[in-house]
């Protein structure tokens, strides 16, 4: 049986990068396109089985793209991904013959998957599924892959603080440290950010910088500014990607800066690894 054929149009490489992990993981063949033009060119030419559609794009916006395919007789099925998902939005798409909607801050991958299979009438075969095997493979990877660690918080399992405004890349790295067997606490933005270094005191922070209040290179400036504090290793992970921020956020005391649209899941999730091998063991 030929794999279903799924087209992304998303200009946002970090969620682009997360939906196509997620859905090339789960058995099905993905394109992408970075902006309207080029993903409507790529529905006439590849015939996907389903697109998922942004709304906010370069050259042609997504309104104007379903537009175009719905002049053009196509029945390619589409879920839109709304940045904002108000409801004028979501009901404009859903007239102009969108099949379903995806709000960013909002999903998280297993969110986009249930859709897709929703829309493809596949909603049988899945996310139950696929969820309960997950927390199978989990349970069984945690005693192996689980760092223990001696340090600030105490002996046991690695505690990660992540200090991240975006939802969906915030579930997406959270689900993915406790399959790998890691203690998780969240923040949303630096004040809460900075609460729960003192409270948890985690053995690594993975820390945005451009946040609500504080922004990330203030909390960076206080935690090792701290002498209580100073010691934990803390990953910059952003979408500011000039030499200046880098050289800043080191100079600062990060031990690493990460470049949001540069690396995958899994490529953060082994530098986390790394930085408490070299600071613990």
């Amino acid at each position: 049986m030929a794999m279903l054929k799924i087209l992304i149009i998303e200009d946002e490489l970090v969620h682009l990068n997360v939906m196509k992990a997620k859905l090339e993981y789960e058995g099905y063949s993905v394109l992408v396109a970075t902006d309207g033009e080029a993903g409507y060119r790529m529905v006439k030419d590849e015939n996907p089985d389903l697109v998922l559609l942004d709304i906010i794009l370069p050259k042609m916006n997504g309104f104007e793209v379903l537009e175009r395919l719905k002049k053009d007789g196509s029945t390619v099925p589409i879920i839109v991904v709304s940045n904002s998902g108000q409801p004028v939005e979501v009901d404009r798409a859903m007239k102009m013959g969108a099949r379903d909607y995806l709000v960013k801050a909002e999903f998280n991958p297993a969110d986009v998957l249930e859709k897709v299979e929703k829309v493809l009438g596949k909603a049988d075969s899945s996310p139950k599924n696929h969820k309960s095997s997950e927390t199978t493979q989990s349970k069984a990877a945690e005693p192996e892959d689980a760092l223990i660690v001696k340090s600030s918080g105490g002996g046991g399992k690695a505690r990660i603080l992540i200090v991240e405004d975006d939802k969906f890349l915030r579930d997406l790295i959270v689900q993915k440290l406790k399959r790998e067997g890691f203690l998780t606490f969240e923040a949303l933005d630096g004040e809460e950010g900075l609460k729960m270094v003192e409270e948890k005191l985690p053995d690594l922070i993975l820390l945005d910088l451009i946040l609500p209040g504080l922004d990330g290179f203030e909390v960076l400036r206080r935690v090792k500014g701290d002498k209580q504090l100073s010691q934990i290793p803390v990953i910059v992970l952003s979408n500011l990607g000039q030499k200046e921020d880098m050289d800043r956020a080191l100079s600062g005391g990060a031990e690493d800066f990460m470049v949001k649209a540069h690396f995958t899941p899994n490529e953060i999730i082994a530098k986390i690894k790394v930085v408490l091998k070299k600071k613990y063991f």
